[in-house]
């Protein structure tokens, strides 16, 4: 049977906050990690947290927001995004107290007001190579514009060159970028890429 056949897509469930958290750690390259585990208490494990967070209907990060892939009927794969409100004086302001590691993100975001901005775009290893990041572009693509959303915005860390490789085959363009921020969850240097695709 072919790859394709065997990979579909679905949206999330508060079933799967747990596989969306690993795949939101994945995406992130470290970062998820640290901002959990600041949050964790008593030693509770990081991915709990991220587990609880992504279990909230009204979260940003909710289950609400992600389509997974599946492949064999496992877990592949995720993409996790929604539309950027125009950001507020207020939404600024704050941006001063927002940890030195995740300025330059949400600096990056509050560029691309209107867009469908895919937060969290990952597949566990083993079902890399399989065509499943392009199809759940393709979903992110056919969401924005249920939205109303006129175009796709990403971020990638410039390091990470197969997923630069990947949006740029799928139409995707630089248009800003931040210099990254050390932090205690990573080692990553370079720069955070502000990836744009018109629908």
């Amino acid at each position: 049977m072919p790859f394709a056949s065997r990979t579909r897509l679905r949206c999330a469930t508060v079933e799967d906050a747990r596989a969306i958290a690993e795949l939101i750690a994945i995406a992130g390259e470290g970062i998820p990690i640290w901002v959990w585990r600041e949050e964790a208490e008593d030693g509770r494990d990081p991915l709990s947290v991220g587990a609880e967070r992504a279990a909230r209907p009204d979260s940003m990060f909710s289950y609400r927001n992600a389509i997974l892939a599946e492949h064999d009927g496992e877990v592949a794969g995720m993409m996790l995004g929604f539309r950027v409100d125009q950001p507020t004086g207020r939404n600024w302001a704050a941006l001063a107290a927002v940890p030195s590691p995740l300025r330059p993100i949400v600096e990056l975001e509050y560029r691309v007001p209107g867009a469908f901005y895919i937060n969290a775009l990952a597949v566990f290893e083993r079902f890399r190579d399989l065509g499943i990041g392009t199809r759940l572009l393709q979903a992110a693509a056919s969401r924005a514009t249920a939205l109303g959303c006129t175009r796709l915005a990403h971020q990638v860390f410039s390091g990470n060159r197969a997923a630069v490789r990947l949006y740029e085959r799928n139409g995707f363009r630089q248009i800003d970028s931040r210099p990254i921020e050390p932090h205690p969850g990573h080692s990553l240097e370079g720069r955070v890429l502000l990836m744009v695709r018109p629908l």
